[in-house]
């Protein structure tokens, strides 16, 4: 299995309209072909020293391989969900790994 795990820290001051949007944009992600898992969350209430909840959401997609999740980045969705909620962010980070 192919694991994307990607992490999004949202603009201070968004108004509840615009990360409504997001969350509207990044669910649609979830109707791409090719997916085994998705998972769309907001930290965990958790708390020990080895938790980063400092992000905003969490976008958890699981494939059976790296060639599904790469026909995943080029689907128009995936482009569209980038194109129109990019603004929204002010950083990302992505982890990807492989079943072992």
């Amino acid at each position: 299995m192919f694991v994307h795990v990607v992490n999004f820290w949202l603009k201070k001051g968004l108004s509840a309209a615009e990360i409504a949007d997001f969350e509207r944009g990044v669910k649609t992600l979830g109707t791409i072909d090719g997916l085994v898992q998705f998972n769309v969350g907001t930290p965990a209430a958790t708390n020990r020293p080895v938790i980063d909840r400092t992000y905003d959401y969490c976008l958890l997609t699981v494939f059976e391989n790296e060639a599904a999740h790469d026909v995943y980045q080029e689907v128009p969705v995936h482009l569209k969900f980038i194109e129109d909620c990019s603004k929204y962010w002010e950083r990302v980070l992505i982890y990807d790994s492989e079943t072992i």
